[in-house]
């Protein structure tokens, strides 16, 4: 197996951890009862621990993923096809995302759901996309290392300034845009501080094509990540305080007080150690598609488990109602089922778009036939008519 190789079936593996962490996150989450939901249990505590690294590693790899992939070619700024096919990603995505809050019955009752205007993860994953893609090209016809590096201080400058906008509510703002950029009205995901995971994503995507085919390089590159992510975990926050101490800058402080997200930066790095270690073993082939299918799988998972368009999901049937043993079972089969329906889709995709188009064709034909009866009978009966009158 050559390395390149390798290597892409160790970022799919990473995306398909992530997609599987967040399905069976966000069943457990919808329909786990209230009365098991108790944090001095050690189960329940290490599960929400695990839960809480889905979003920082899908938004790191995406930006891994996608920078590996956009530098990877030979031309450069919007001669790279990479680019225009970035942009048509991310506005798919954003669009899905809108598209999968809208209530038809509100549609047909003449207003928009309030809930529609969120931000969830997919607008921005999808916004993330557009803004690393004009960084991109501001940046990297003029140097390759000030777009590296430009990634690196991006990413540690969203994180430290959380505190200064994490509390703003834009008020002069159009909401719509807005959420975007604050949690206030109710979007789940914003831009900033989620960028910031997108940006250390790419940096390391920069690093990876730079040192990738040196002969030793999985191996420094895992003991850093475990080095760097142990750090992180432990002792980021000892490293905030000591720099407000120096300094007097009290956005250290506050960001050592509430050091989640470099704490979950840390665990991402030590993830990707560990699956840069396995790397050798996670070329299946189902691991690859469905690490390559994410955007579909999040989409069925949407209609299955809260319903989308009409709100018939599990989560109306079943929200916070099951104990724990139905919920791990539930879960499993929740992942399976999923990812199943998904890659059964993408097997037969031809398939059923032939039948498809065979089955337009036919009704289109009826249809046709039908009008034509129905013309050809009015005309009948008007010439009848017209003789009878004569």
């Amino acid at each position: 197996m050559t390395k390149p190789s390798s290597r892409l079936h160790f970022l799919d593996a990473i995306r398909a951890f992530a997609i599987v962490m967040m399905l069976q996150g966000h069943f457990v989450h919808a329909l786990l009862g209230d009365s098991y939901r108790d944090r001095d249990n050690i189960i329940y505590n290490i599960w929400e621990y695990f839960r809480g690294m889905t979003a920082p590693t899908f938004f790191t790899i995406t930006g891994f993923i996608f920078t590996y992939l956009l530098l990877k070619q030979k031309s450069k700024g919007l001669d790279n096809p990479r680019v225009l096919k970035g942009i048509k990603r991310a506005i798919k995505v954003i669009f899905w995302g809108y598209l999968l809050r809208l209530s038809f019955y509100a549609v047909f009752t003449g207003t928009v759901n309030p809930s529609f205007f969120y931000v969830d993860v997919l607008q921005c994953i999808g916004t993330s996309l557009l803004l690393l893609i004009g960084v991109y090209l501001i940046l990297y016809k003029y140097n390759e290392v000030l777009f590296q590096n430009a990634m690196l201080v991006i990413g540690v400058v969203v994180f430290l300034l959380q505190p200064v906008y994490g509390t703003c509510i834009l008020e002069f703002l159009p909401k719509t845009l807005a959420n975007y950029f604050t949690s206030s009205n109710g979007s789940i995901f914003t831009l900033f501080p989620w960028f910031g995971y997108v940006s250390f994503g790419s940096f390391m995507a920069t690093l990876f094509l730079k040192y990738g085919k040196r002969k030793l390089f999985y191996s420094y590159a895992t003991v850093g990540l475990l080095s760097i992510g142990a750090l992180l975990i432990f002792a980021s926050s000892s490293v905030l305080m000591l720099l407000y101490n120096l300094t007097n800058i009290g956005v250290f402080k506050s960001v050592a007080y509430n050091n989640f997200l470099f704490i979950r930066l840390g665990n991402v790095s030590v993830l990707f150690a560990v699956f840069m270690i396995l790397k050798n073993h996670l070329s299946n082939p189902i691991i690859t598609k469905i690490g390559g299918k994410t955007l579909s799988i999040y989409i069925i998972h949407f209609f299955i488990l809260y319903g989308s368009w009409f709100g018939l999901g599990l989560n109306k049937f079943f929200y916070r109602d099951l104990t724990p043993v139905q919920t791990v079972i539930g879960a499993l089969s929740f992942v399976v089922g999923i990812c199943a329906l998904v890659l059964c889709y993408y097997k037969y995709e031809e398939k059923l778009k032939l039948q498809l188009q065979f089955l337009t064709k036919f009704i289109s034909q009826k249809i046709k036939i039908s009008l034509f009866e129905v013309f050809t009978g009015i005309k009948n009966n008007l010439i009848q008519r017209y003789k009878n009158i004569r």
